[in-house]
């Protein structure tokens, strides 16, 4: 995602466009559990101060995840609505913000993706949780009933005499 310096006029510079996912550079970050299905978007404003070029705006790309719970794979749509960086100009013709770029979307990813995220489905680990759980409730009661029972069955049985 390389600006060229000479493009920018004073009142600045709106950009869009799509860049390869390859730039993400994957491979190296649990490449099973985490792939791209589409490039890279962006929106960006830029404009150039006092020696250094400015840039804000949106970037995202769509993920494949795999759910830390059920281990199945879902789609997840990434965005950082709030891409902003600054770079040092050096006197070359050009910045690349591929970098910055990545570091941001690999910033703003989910530290433990589930694949009930959005509501839109329900996670089959969470499923069967809610199921080991209502059964160990309901075993839970039944032993406590039963408990109460065998107590106050014994005291029930003593016989006390009483005198005045």
């Amino acid at each position: 995602m390389k600006i060229h310096l000479n493009q920018i006029p004073a009142e600045g510079l709106h950009v869009e466009g799509e860049e390869s996912s390859k730039a993400l550079d994957l491979h190296d970050l649990h490449a099973a559990s985490i792939q791209p299905v589409s490039d890279i978007r962006y929106a960006l404003d830029i404009g150039l101060s006092e020696g250094g070029l400015f840039a804000t705006g949106t970037v995202g790309v769509d993920l494949e995840l795999e759910c830390v719970a059920c281990l199945e794979r879902f789609r997840y749509p990434l965005e950082v609505a709030e891409f902003a960086c600054q770079i040092e100009l050096t006197g070359a013709e050009s910045v690349d913000l591929t970098g910055l770029v990545r570091e941001d979307i690999l910033l703003a990813l989910p530290p433990h993706p589930h694949c009930d995220w959005n509501g839109e489905r329900v996670c089959q680990s969470a499923v069967l949780r809610a199921k080991a759980e209502a059964a160990t409730d309901s075993r839970t009661a039944t032993d406590q009933t039963e408990n109460k029972r065998r107590v106050w069955g014994a005291l029930d049985q003593l016989k006390i005499n009483q005198t005045n």
